[in-house]
This record gives C-alpha cells, structure tokens and sequence, in this order.
C-alpha cells in the first residue's frame, strides 16, 4: 500500500517570508489508492525548534508556545527526512499555509507530491459551513482539542480522511481524485 505523511506546523505568525516553524509534526500512514480507505498508522514524529524571531502575540495565543519552553529545541532533521521519504504524498490541511514554511526548512518537499485536506475535499457541497479543521473534526465526531498543537491536528486530521462521507467513501477519496486531477494538468 502506498503510504502518505500527514503534516502540520506551528509558527512564529503567518506571513512564510517573515515568520518560522516553532513545532513541526508528521504522521505517516498506508491507503489505498483505489478505494481512499485509510490504512493503518506507521511512524510519526513531533518535534520544537527555537526560532530567530519572537513569537507574534497572536500565534502564541493560537498554539501557546512561548520563547521558554523553545529555549534549545531543534528538529530532527535526518527523521523529518526519513519520513518524507517514505512517503508518497503529502497532506496539510490548508497546505497553502504549511507548504512555504516546510520547504524552507527542508527543500526537498518541494519536490513532492502535495494534497489539501481543506481544499481538495468539497466540505461546503457535503453541508460543511466551514472547511477548518476544528469545525470539521466537530462536526465528524472527533476530538477536538482546545490547544492547537501540531500533533492533535495531525491526528485528528488522519481521523478525518477515514471517515466516510455522504457518498459512502471515506474523505481520503476525494483528496485522492483532487491531487491525481492536478497532477495531471501538470
């Protein structure tokens, strides 16, 4: 089976040229290609990094981290390497935001294969007022955390894709024909 990495970071604040990851997680898991349905859980990985700017008022009211805690922290970069080489697909939920701030720190994601959880699946056509991940795992039945922290999402984000949706597939169909169509308009 294919195994993809789900994704998410943590910043310093939103703008990718400016701002930097405080706390990277990955999760890699197997799926089927054909049928979307989510395969069990491999490795994962969640690590804190200190940033070389101050964190905005904002973001860390967002995910709570401070300057203290980050004090020292640095990613395991050969195991974040390890794991997106493992991987045949790469999954944020709103990759838009994760993308530009992975491939900053580690290039060689910028040659990968990227899907969308909030983009690539049509929350709004299947009754979801709101395509956040928070609003979704709510509506789904899934944990939601209070903290937004790197590894809650990611998990939860994984619970999401398995889910069946009104079509009687599990969402990770949908990211599957949405990544497969743009690859092809490439």
């Amino acid at each position: 089976m294919p195994v993809a990495c789900f994704l998410d970071v943590e910043t310093t604040g939103l703008s990718p040229w400016t701002e930097e990851v405080v706390e990277l997680a990955l999760a890699l898991f197997e799926y089927d290609a054909a049928t979307g349905k989510v395969g069990r859980r491999l490795e994962s990985y969640t690590g804190l990094r200190e940033p070389g700017v101050r964190i905005s008022a904002g973001a860390a009211r967002v995910h709570g981290l401070t300057m203290e805690v980050l004090r020292g922290c640095r990613l395991d970069d050969a195991k974040v390497l390890d794991l997106l080489g493992k991987s045949s697909l790469i999954i944020a939920h709103n990759s838009a935001f994760d993308y530009p701030f992975v491939t900053r720190l580690f290039p060689a994601a910028a040659r990968m294969r990227w899907a969308c959880s909030c983009r690539d699946i049509p929350w709004h056509a299947y009754g979801q007022p709101s395509a956040s991940l928070a609003s979704l795992t709510r509506a789904f039945g899934i944990r939601s955390h209070q903290v937004h922290r790197a590894a809650d999402d990611v998990e939860d984000a994984i619970a999401l894709l398995a889910t069946t949706g009104p079509h009687g597939r599990p969402f990770m169909y949908d990211l599957l024909v949405a990544a497969e169509a743009r690859r092809k308009t490439r």
